[in-house]
């Protein structure tokens, strides 16, 4: 199930956090609780993904385009993501999300996003996301005019590009292998 307990303590933690520029940093506090575990004892990878977009979430309340795409009635789909788990979290160990966009381009926005248990990066995550309505994605460039932002992006790092490009080479839809 969907945590919306923690999605609700995230919205009163950070009500009256500062805004945020487009590739402002986000940071939340979180705990691994029990029902967060897995059969091996540790926070379940999926749980993981799921915190990951509590952090999204916060960061586009913080940029403002939460409050656009209200307006707007648009959507936000996550359009590839590319996640490295690196150690484990344990029952009630603390650690941090940050999440932040890097950049983006003609059609999508690229974010990173870790989590850190004291100095130690426990895990990575890179997103695509478009902003979606009725008739398809949204033009970044009218985000950024909705937002009051000029909508320049920073140049993409060299990792998130090769990523796009590997992307653009995986065949879509996959092969579909032939039952035994």
């Amino acid at each position: 199930m969907y945590p919306f307990v923690r999605l609700a303590k995230e919205f009163v933690v950070h009500h009256r956090a500062a805004d945020l520029p487009i590739t402002g940093a986000h940071v939340s506090h979180h705990r691994c609780w029990p029902h967060d575990l897995d059969v091996y004892l540790e926070m379940n990878n999926g749980r993981i993904l799921t915190i990951l977009d509590l952090g999204r979430t916060i960061l586009a309340r913080r940029t403002g385009l939460l409050r656009v795409m209200r307006q707007e009635r648009w959507g936000l789909a996550m359009a590839g993501a590319s996640v490295r788990w690196r150690r484990r979290i344990r029952s009630f160990e603390r650690f941090r999300v940050v999440s932040r966009c890097v950049g983006w381009d003609a059609r999508f926005f690229y974010l990173d996003q870790s989590i850190w248990v004291g100095e130690v990066c426990a895990a990575q995550g890179l997103y695509r996301a478009a902003v979606t309505d009725r008739g398809g994605m949204v033009d970044p460039a009218r985000v950024f005019a909705a937002i009051g932002s000029d909508g320049t992006s920073p140049p993409l790092p060299a990792w998130v590009r090769h990523w796009t490009e590997a992307e653009a080479e995986r065949p879509w839809p996959p092969e579909l292998p032939e039952a035994p």
